[in-house]
């Protein structure tokens, strides 16, 4: 090259090495920071990928958080209802023990029932202090809200575990019932109904004789004059028209007349002595002309009769209208006692006031009274009672309770009626086995038993068996006191006695075994199949789970909405319903946890579940409160396990995952870029003494000057 203005070697080698710097540039900038893009000229593609997945990691980075976040607060409500769960069975065991009545004294049931009592409060302060970072886990607010729908009251013990509430915070939720869920039973037909027995039975009436009170008056005068005065009306009260003692005053007055004064007895006779009207005639006429009484004379003559005389006289006799009767039954009953006779009769032979009753063997009796003297009906009474075979009683009546010979006669012949025997029921003893959902017991009954008997025997025990009887007629109906495909009967005759028939006996064959089971409710929640149980139900969807007890019997539509409540966790990296999950936790005071049979705060002391008053109850309270608390433990677990385990399980794989592909594309190869840092280095360096070659290349030139 003789061209000295424009080294073009030079600057091709300025250009290489200016590249070979860049080169040499770009490797250490790399392999200082470990990255392969440092700006967006490095890779703008790879740095879009790249930051879009650095934004990924970070939120999933958070959600592993949260996950871990929402797993402490499960985990801190466990913790507290375990304790709940402790204190359950403690108390669960003192209602058994307490049930041992037999072998307790009042000082150990009362201690009994204080240790009771501090454990409910047990219960309500671990409700209400349980916390995490202040907010409360176990006194219900962070239960669901729900609003009633059309046959709400249909539904009961609801629980709401999850719910996805979307974007509006709402969910409604329709239960549509199709088929209701049914008892197992099993009828027994054609039980003969049973005739209870009657025993035969008559009355003997004795009636009495209506008269009229009588006694003789003397005046207190000399001479034989007197009178007979009858009472006007029958009756044995004391008095003008009864029995009694009677004054007779006799008095001088111009008008003549009598008057009676029933308070003192006393007939006060009014005669116009000094007009001459003065003989025991003219009194006799003034008396009968008064309408208490009659008078006759009972001896004649005349008699002056004086101003002021006095007269006696005693009443006797009166005697209403009316009767009273024994009735004599059979001792036993039976239609053999019917058409036997009841025979009473006079004698002198009975002493006065002692009757006598007589069977004569074959069931007739014969009542002997005493002929000239009154017998009182109880003694009469009491002598029959005497005999073996009858029994007899008085009926309330109008009589005095006598029987008196010389003005009444003796009742007429009467003949025992209404005996029935007793009859139906099963025909033969029997001996069964009857289980239940509950358990089985061996049942025994003697021939003759009623339907109703038959009953009773099993519903005696039906807390054991799980089986309730009725009585439908002459069919009994075994029916399970459960719902679903769990609830069964079971019927099997262990042994018979002889002479059975098919009719009122519970098989024809010892052994055949008659069997049936309910089935449970048929229904769907928003179009979904639910899962039955009896009358429970319960469904679980990506966006709903639930449970709860539908009425016995009940069919149709019942809805309520979600509107709120339950604690929400974030769970995955997007900000949206399908990567949350909304958990309800109930209360477990005293007054939430419990069942049908009642709540926990029931029994306390002077509750009507306390140990003193209802055990049974108290048990049955306590086992449901058990399971209600079990169940939300299981629950809880579940969460952790299946949902924040598997979803961090998951977050962390993505996190991996996306890791790996961020860093493939972001980070730097040390390797390929230790390789290019010594290319570059090389070139560098190459380039350095080519350019410096190049830059000597124009002295060249200086030669041709010196020639």
């Amino acid at each position: 090259m003789t061209r000295i203005n424009t080294n073009v070697s030079s600057l091709v080698a300025r250009n290489t090495l200016r590249q070979s710097n860049a080169s040499l540039e770009q490797s250490l900038t790399r392999l200082s920071t470990g990255l392969r893009i440092n700006t967006g000229k490095d890779d703008p593609a790879g740095l879009i990928a790249s930051e879009n997945l650095r934004s990924d990691i970070t939120s999933i980075q958070r959600a592993i958080t949260n996950t871990d976040r929402a797993n402490q607060v499960i985990a801190t409500a466990d913790s507290a209802l375990g304790r709940v769960s402790s204190l359950l069975n403690d108390i669960r065991g003192l209602v058994t023990e307490s049930a041992n009545s037999g072998a307790l004294s009042d000082e150990q049931l009362a201690a009994n029932q204080l240790q009771v009592d501090s454990s409910l409060e047990a219960l309500n302060r671990i409700a209400q202090t349980t916390t995490f970072q202040g907010r409360r886990l176990l006194d219900g607010s962070l239960d669901f809200l729900t609003t009633a729908g059309s046959n709400f009251s249909n539904i009961s013990d609801l629980k709401i575990d999850q719910a996805n509430l979307g974007a509006t915070g709402t969910v409604s939720v329709s239960v549509n019932v199709t088929t209701a869920a049914t008892q197992g039973q099993v009828d027994v037909t054609s039980v003969p109904a049973a005739v209870a027995g009657v025993a035969a039975s008559t009355t003997a009436t004795f009636s009495n004789t209506v008269t009229q009170a009588s006694g003789a008056v003397a005046l207190d005068t000399t001479g034989p004059s007197g009178f007979t005065l009858t009472a006007a009306a029958a009756g044995p009260a004391a008095g003008a028209e009864g029995n009694g003692a009677l004054s007779l005053v006799i008095v001088d007055g111009a008008s003549e007349g009598t008057a009676y004064n029933a308070t003192t007895n006393t007939l006060t006779a009014t005669v116009d002595i000094t007009g001459g009207n003065n003989t025991t005639a003219d009194l006799y006429a003034v008396i009968n002309a008064d309408t208490d009484f009659v008078a006759s004379a009972i001896s004649g003559g005349t008699e002056t009769i004086a101003a002021s005389n006095t007269g006696t006289g005693t009443l006797a006799g009166g005697r209403d209208a009316g009767s009273r009767a024994i009735t004599i039954t059979s001792a036993t009953t039976g239609a053999a006692a019917n058409g036997k006779t009841v025979t009473v009769v006079e004698s002198a032979s009975v002493t006065a006031g002692a009757p006598t009753a007589v069977d004569d063997g074959s069931g007739n009796i014969t009542v002997t009274v005493n002929d000239t003297a009154a017998t009182d009906l109880d003694d009469i009474s009491t002598a029959i009672n005497n005999l073996a075979g009858y029994n007899a009683s008085i009926n309330v009546g109008t009589g005095d309770g006598l029987y008196n010979p010389t003005t009444q006669t003796p009742p007429t012949v009467t003949n025992t009626a209404g005996g029935v025997t007793a009859s139906g029921g099963i025909s033969a003893d029997v001996v069964l086995e009857l289980a239940g959902s509950n358990g089985a017991e061996v049942l025994s009954f003697g021939a003759g038993t009623s339907i109703q008997g038959l009953a009773d025997g099993i519903n005696l025990v039906k807390d054991a068996t799980g089986v309730e009887a009725t009585v439908n007629g002459t069919t009994l109906e075994l029916v399970s006191t459960s719902y679903g495909s769990d609830s069964v009967v079971d019927l099997r005759v262990i042994s018979e006695g002889a002479g059975a028939t098919p009719a009122g006996t519970f098989t024809t064959a010892i052994g055949v075994r008659s069997r049936d089971t309910g089935t449970d409710v048929q229904a769907s929640i928003n179009g979904v199949s639910v899962n039955g149980n009896g009358n429970d139900f319960s469904v679980n969807t990506a966006s709903l789970d639930l449970s709860g007890s539908l009425t016995a019997g009940f069919t149709g539509t019942a809805s309520f909405t979600i509107d709120g409540g339950g604690a929400l966790f974030q769970l995955g990296p997007d900000v949206v319903s399908n990567q949350q999950a909304r958990l309800g936790i109930a209360s477990v005071n005293t007054a939430r946890l419990g069942g049908v049979s009642g709540k926990l705060f029931q029994l306390g002391d002077g509750k009507n579940a306390s140990l003193a008053n209802d055990a049974t109850t108290a048990a049955a309270i306590v086992g449901e409160a058990i399971d209600q608390v079990t169940s939300l433990r299981g629950r809880l677990g579940a969460f952790q396990r299946t949902t924040l385990e598997t979803n961090k399980n998951a977050l962390n794989d993505v996190l991996v995952n996306l890791s790996e592909a961020e860093s493939s594309i972001r980070d730097a190869d040390f390797a390929a870029e230790s390789a290019n840092l010594t290319r570059a280095q090389i070139l560098v360096q190459s380039g350095t003494t080519v350019l410096q070659i190049s830059n000597q290349n124009p002295q060249n030139v200086l030669a041709l000057l010196r020639g």
